[in-house]
């Protein structure tokens, strides 16, 4: 029988009344599998995935479909955010056997989980012959199919270790950025490319390395790709949130889904645009997002949910991409009444804006500046306007039928979303981010933390389950060091030392120096992996370093820094195409000059907040007020007059209360 119903997981829930008699990945199903000795189908996506809906309606709802599935193989069902490592692995193994990868992700494994075969969505025709195929293949010539998945299996063996360093490293960040700029779109920002993803790992280290560099060139790119993200269908200008990507090359059609770990990493993107330039738009942005997360995603004990589908009910009610979110010339016309040229101007309402059957999603290509000028009207008018036109789409489509909520709250994101809310606090000083930063701080550690077991990754309904992986390890750290630099609140950074030594504990491979994905005493993981790629998520390792370095200069810790340095050098001696690395190299930039900024006195605070509001920094910034037990703050004696101390390649300068000497550091 299906047993999905038992489980928490929206994606799991929408399987549950499947004819398919799917099962949970866990060690009760393995052992089904060895004693009925069955190929397993594990079958892996996500709530929001949209074609991951599309097989399950074409195949997983019907009932010849699942006589097949139900008679000659055990069916698993798994939930690509609740269990990344397996994701991880089934996805090497799909890419190493089809050279492409995404979800839906369908394979089929021995009984013991060795993957045999797989691919990505599935037409149903297709998918029933190829399971034929293959359960007549193992049932008739099983030693073959054992020698494949040995294999295979070493093959994912190998792409899951650890890199090793170069010995002659030919690491050059000049050429590098070379090759990486011939990838950009000049026209609308982001890459040459659609789909487009907008890659906020990318954007936060590019814009760092223009600022600390002064590269106009890379400045007026970023500048671009923020504006035009901005303005494009992919943010929604209505109620604020991005979406996952854009099917086109312009950023107008997006693939309407939003995740938190999206819109978590590009506040801090925008947050060091508005600190650069002092943009409106970019402090519109952060304010829709955060008002569009607190509005959707809040759990109502101070953390937040995953993610809205890409599909909801149309007038018809059937499901359909992005029925919530686009407009009909014949709604606005009877919204807007007598500014809908106006409107039309704004948000293109013409063959530009349009997408498809008569449906336009809103997008603006030119400054409102530009557009007052041209009707005549002030800039604050159509300000006012423009937005008095969103809260009253807003208000109208309130009354569609919503997208579907994925209300699983997981560590590692709502952790992202914590130094996301930092950021947007200290470029706009709202303090109401402050607070949403430390009420969420509370919420993990309250309810995700567990003496025992260390994280645990998800929460949903009053409970915390599955042991977390390394990401929500990195990322909780992050936040809470970020959280120690925008309060000097010495708990936060104890408690990160804390949970970095139960890390180091539980997830440091001692042989090459990196930190796997998954526990050493994780029983499910076929192969240990080590991940240290940025994809639109970056690499686990990559922050672990960053978490390290400043750890260890807080710490006076050389093992920390030590473990850091070694990491980041053997990945710089490696690094091909800089976008999968663009984490680590926000790493090497404080490596190639480390800078420590402390500010000691009773004003150190304000002085601290008032630097990170201006300055887009490699130097790790602190304060103290009073005495400090932390070994590196320690030393310093706060007076009532406050001074900065400036420490650059571990060497200080005399401390100086002038704060517009900083002006001639790039810091």
């Amino acid at each position: 029988m299906n047993t999905l119903y038992l489980e928490s997981s929206p994606y799991l829930l929408q399987h549950a009344n499947n004819p398919i008699h799917w099962k949970a990945w866990n060690k009760e199903t393995l052992t089904l599998a060895q004693q009925q000795d069955k190929l397993i189908i594990v079958s892996i996506g996500y709530s929001t995935c949209h074609w991951c809906h599309v097989m399950e309606h074409e195949s997983f709802e019907n009932e010849d479909v699942a006589d097949v599935m139900n008679t000659h193989f055990i069916s698993i069902k798994v939930d690509r955010e609740e269990l990344p490592h397996l994701d991880n692995f089934y996805m090497k193994a799909v890419q190493i056997m089809t050279k492409q990868g995404g979800w839906p992700l369908n394979v089929v494994c021995l009984p013991d989980g060795k993957p045999i075969w797989g691919g990505t969505y599935f037409r149903k025709d297709a998918w029933v012959d190829s399971l034929l195929q293959l359960n007549k293949l193992y049932q008739e010539k099983k030693d073959t199919v054992l020698d494949f998945a040995n294999q295979l299996n070493e093959g994912i063996t190998i792409l899951s270790q650890a890199p090793a360093a170069q010995e002659e490293s030919r690491f050059n960040i000049d050429i590098l950025l070379d090759t990486w700029k011939r990838s950009f779109d000049w026209e609308y920002g982001g890459y040459d490319r659609a789909p487009k993803f907008m890659m906020p790992t990318n954007l936060l280290y590019l814009q760092k390395k223009a600022v600390l560099h002064q590269d106009q060139t890379l400045l007026d790119y970023i500048d671009l790709t923020l504006t035009r993200m901005a303005w494009g269908g992919i943010f929604d200008t209505v109620e604020g949130g991005f979406s996952r990507y854009a099917v086109d090359h312009k950023w107008h059609v997006p693939h309407f889904e939003k995740m938190l770990y999206d819109n978590a990493q590009l506040l801090s993107v925008y947050a060091d645009g508005y600190k650069r330039t002092k943009d409106e738009l970019y402090k519109e942005i952060i304010d829709k997002t955060i008002n569009f997360i607190s509005a959707n995603w809040a759990n109502g004990e101070g953390g937040y949910y995953s993610a809205l589908d890409a599909d909801s009910l149309n007038q018809y009610d059937h499901l359909e991409e992005g029925a919530y979110y686009v407009w009909t010339i014949e709604e606005l016309k009877s919204l807007i009444k007598e500014d809908f040229d106006l409107f039309s101007e704004v948000f293109n309402i013409n063959s530009f804006g349009h997408w498809e059957e008569g449906n336009y999603v809103l997008i603006q290509t030119q400054p409102l500046e530009t557009i007052a000028q041209e009707y005549n009207i002030s800039l604050a008018l159509l300000k006012e306007k423009k937005s008095n036109w969103e809260n009253l789409l807003n208000t109208y489509r309130s009354h569609r039928a919503k997208p579907r909520l994925d209300d699983k709250t997981l560590t590692s994101w709502n952790a992202m979303y914590i130094s996301g809310l930092l950021d947007a606090y200290t470029a706009t000083t709202n303090t109401k981010y402050l607070k949403l930063a430390e009420e969420n701080y509370s919420f993990i550690q309250n309810k995700l933390w567990n003496e025992e077991l260390g994280l645990l990754r998800t929460y949903k309904n009053g409970e915390a389950k599955i042991e977390a992986f390394l990401d929500d390890y990195a990322f909780y750290i992050q936040a809470l060091i970020n959280l120690f630099e925008h309060t000097a609140e010495e708990h936060y950074i104890s408690t990160a030392k804390n949970i970095t030594d139960y890390t180091l504990d539980h997830f440091l491979d001692h042989k090459s120096k990196f930190f796997y994905f998954s526990k050493y005493s994780s029983d499910d993981v076929i192969t240990p992996a080590i991940e240290t790629e940025d994809n639109v998520i970056p690499s686990s390792n990559a922050i672990m370093a960053m978490n390290l370095l400043k750890l260890g200069v807080l710490y006076e810790h050389t093992y920390y820094t030590e473990l850091a340095t070694n990491m980041t050098e053997t990945m710089l001696s490696m690094i091909d195409y800089p976008s999968a690395y663009s984490h680590w190299l926000l790493v090497q930039l404080y490596l190639q000059q480390p800078m420590e900024l402390t500010w000691v006195g009773k004003d150190s605070l304000n002085d601290n907040l008032n630097t990170r509001s201006k300055v887009i920094s490699r130097a790790f910034v602190f304060n103290i007020d009073g005495n400090s037990s932390i070994p590196y703050l320690s030393k310093y004696v706060a007076n009532e007059k406050t001074v900065h101390y400036l420490c650059m390649n571990n060497a200080c300068q005399a401390p100086c209360a002038d704060n517009s000497k900083l002006e001639q550091y790039s810091l």
